[in-house]
C-alpha cells in the first residue's frame, strides 16, 4: 500500500482591513470564502495566482471575490484583503 503525505498546514494572520471587508460581506458569501482559503490551505487547491507589478502578493478567487495574500514564511501566510471582483484591481 502506498500513502499519500497530506501538505503541511499553513497558518494564517488575518490583517484588520482584511477582518473589515470580510465582515462587511453578507454571511453566505462570506462562508463560502472561508472554505474556499480552508481548501487552499488544506489541500494546496483553487485558483490561486500570482499578481503583477505594481500589485504584489497572490490571488485566491473565491466565485465573484478576490482574497488577496502574502507569504509570510513557508508556513504562514497574511490576508491583507477580500475584495469583489469589480473592485478588487481598482
Amino acid at each position: 500500500m502506498s500513502q499519500e503525505i497530506d501538505p503541511q498546514r499553513i497558518a494564517v494572520i488575518w490583517s484588520p482591513e482584511a477582518r473589515a471587508d470580510l465582515r462587511a460581506i453578507d454571511r453566505e458569501n462570506a462562508m463560502q470564502i472561508l472554505y474556499c482559503v480552508d481548501r487552499y490551505l488544506t489541500n494546496r487547491t483553487g485558483d490561486v495566482k500570482k499578481l503583477k507589478h505594481p500589485l504584489t502578493g497572490f490571488r485566491l478567487r473565491c466565485g465573484d471575490y478576490r482574497v488577496f495574500f502574502d507569504h509570510k514564511d513557508e508556513n504562514t501566510i497574511e490576508i491583507t484583503g477580500v475584495r469583489n471582483r469589480r473592485e478588487a484591481y481598482r
